[in-house]
């Protein structure tokens, strides 16, 4: 077995729990004095905090030296990756910060995507035998589309082989054996149509250009939009895609709402948009990216094609 799917079956043995903040937040809570040190698992697995020794039980050290994933720090140690729950699922992702280039980000947007997409699924009034989720990540949302819909095989999608590796962990921890974690570029390295098409990608203007973060083009909506494009072409007759993402508002101007219905002009699908959260990551209204704007909100849409 994986030792960060053993990992994580150990913790679920332990009934270890945790929900992920943003990344301001955890920031802000990890700078308290008190914090600079693990006191539990929650504190090594879920804060990223240092440990000292003697805090975690032999085997699961053992587990994440094994899986590449304990790395020195000062006179204790860090883990490299962080374990948070979902609908009673747990899902191994990358540790804080989320710095690097393959990181794998799992936060309160995946509990608000994953719940748009459980929504929808639960709507729905005729089956889902096809899914396919884009930019999938953790695979959190494959999972949950699975979970509500037992006669679908559900490809989850991404070119981040690190967020692939982890999605086939989760699947498995998840026990989802119809969630298909698969390489590829939006779905041009997959095959058919879909009854459902779910995604959550990157939508933040990032001067870094991180592949997690970085949504492409100046309102960082390249790659929402590239997702509706995708759908427009591979959706079955009454397939439905569940788009959730972010949007920089600018003068009252909502740029993303726009351009999709500059796209969706042509009638082909009927679509709803609505936003979700009208103020998030107000911290990035500091940086020059977000000079322009007066709040980011994040959206969901959803479109529908005939049957």
């Amino acid at each position: 077995m994986d030792p960060l799917r053993e990992l994580g079956e150990a913790l679920k043995h332990q009934h270890y729990r945790f929900t992920t903040v943003t990344p301001a937040t955890h920031a802000r809570v990890n700078r308290r004095p008190e914090n600079a040190w693990a006191r539990n698992l929650h504190d090594v697995f879920g804060w990223s905090r240092r440990f000292g020794p003697g805090l975690l039980p032999s085997r699961l050290m053992s587990l994440l030296e094994a899986a590449g994933a304990l790395e020195r720090d000062g006179d204790g140690w860090r883990s490299r990756v962080r374990f948070s729950t979902y609908d009673d699922e747990l899902f191994v992702h990358s540790a804080f910060p989320t710095a690097g280039a393959d990181a794998v980000f799992f936060g309160p947007d995946t509990y608000r995507m994953a719940d748009a997409a459980a929504a929808h699924v639960e709507a729905r009034n005729t089956p889902i035998r096809r899914a396919a989720d884009i930019g999938c990540g953790t695979g959190a949302g494959a999972i949950a589309v699975a979970k509500r819909a037992p006669e679908a095989e559900v490809i989850a999608v991404d070119i981040n082989d690190t967020a692939l590796a982890y999605a086939r962990i989760n699947t498995a921890l998840a026990g989802q054996d119809r969630v298909h974690p698969t390489r590829s570029d939006l779905l041009n390295d997959v095959d058919g149509d879909f009854d459902l098409i779910i995604s959550n990608p990157p939508f933040m203007i990032d001067p870094a250009a991180r592949t997690y973060r970085d949504g492409g083009g100046p309102d960082g909506n390249d790659l929402s939009l590239a997702v509706l494009d995708t759908a427009e072409k591979r959706l079955a007759p009454g397939g439905s895609l569940v788009l959730f993402s972010g949007t920089g508002i600018a003068g009252g101007r909502d740029p993303l709402r726009e351009a999709a219905e500059q796209r969706l002009a042509g009638g082909g699908l009927r679509w709803t948009y609505r936003e979700v959260d009208p103020d998030v990551y107000g911290e990035e209204l500091d940086d020059e990216a977000y000079r322009h704007a007066e709040r980011i909100a994040v959206v969901v849409l959803t479109a529908t094609r005939a049957r």
